[in-house]
């Protein structure tokens, strides 16, 4: 038996499978993780979160902003932009049974062998392990309830920047939220930033990826995430895998075998 982990597929329904492939994925025996993002930008949206949902095909996945903007549109919240090309989702028989599956995915997974941890953006650097595993309990029991979309109507804000454990109710959770979908950058003071969407090197100064923080968690545990695709899967730590390398902008997507780290591409199709 052998673990995948592909990268961010944003709808790259066709080269999904060649990489799969290409990996010799067999669901009857292997079992595979996607870091989130399912949706948006690429042709097929619509058949990677039916792929995914599909007991049969033996697949996991983390929530990524894409895919709670989904949520968001789906519910009337936010507006459908004409590049994410996700009308057939609207138009389809099992739009209510996807959306609900999609909202009862988690956002952290903590694998049960290899003890990697998944995420689509990354870490705080203010949380430890534990504290991480509590935070995804907390604001997955509010996708799962009835409450989901007066918070998913909440999320769009980047405050706070700060965590703290005295934080409540939708501050709470935005930034648990934040951390795990939309995360890139940080202060050296821990702060996090949501406007900058540079490549490092072009970053301002004052500003580090959040996994170059001096959080102790970044050295001590295994970490795989997708989210930033202008990394193309380059992380300077060596326990921290970045694994979208913009299949949806005309490069690639990029899977991971867990057991000896040998990784597969396949090139976006015209």
């Amino acid at each position: 038996m052998a673990t995948y982990i592909v990268g961010d597929l944003h709808g790259c329904f066709d080269e999904f499978q060649l990489l799969l492939e290409k990996g010799n994925y067999d669901p009857k025996q292997d079992e595979l993780f996607v870091t989130g993002d399912l949706v948006a930008r690429g042709k097929d949206s619509l058949a990677c979160l039916r792929f995914v949902k599909d007991p049969a095909n033996n697949t996991k996945m983390v929530l990524g902003n894409h895919d709670l903007h989904l949520l968001s549109t789906l519910l009337g919240i936010k507006r459908v932009k004409p590049n994410d090309k996700v009308e057939p989702i609207f138009q389809s028989e099992d739009r209510l049974e996807l959306q609900n599956w999609l909202r009862n995915q988690p956002l952290v997974i903590q694998h049960p062998t290899h003890k990697f941890l998944l995420v689509h953006a990354g870490i705080s650097p203010e949380w430890s392990l534990s504290t991480t595993l509590h935070c995804a309990k907390e604001a997955e029991a509010v996708l799962q309830s009835s409450e989901y979309a007066n918070y998913i109507a909440q999320m769009y804000e980047n405050s706070p920047q700060r965590w703290s454990d005295d934080l409540q109710g939708i501050e709470r959770w935005r930034y648990i939220i934040n951390v795990f979908t939309r995360m890139r950058f940080c202060y050296i003071d821990k702060r996090l930033d949501f406007e900058c969407k540079l490549p490092i090197e072009e970053a301002p100064k004052e500003l580090i990826a959040w996994f170059e923080s001096d959080n102790p968690l970044y050295k001590e545990q295994n970490i795989i995430f997708g989210h930033w695709a202008s990394l193309m899967g380059k992380c300077p730590i060596p326990n921290i895998y970045a694994l979208d390398t913009g299949c949806a902008w005309g490069n690639d997507l990029t899977m991971l075998r867990w057991e000896d780290k040998q990784i597969f591409t396949q090139k976006r199709l015209k």
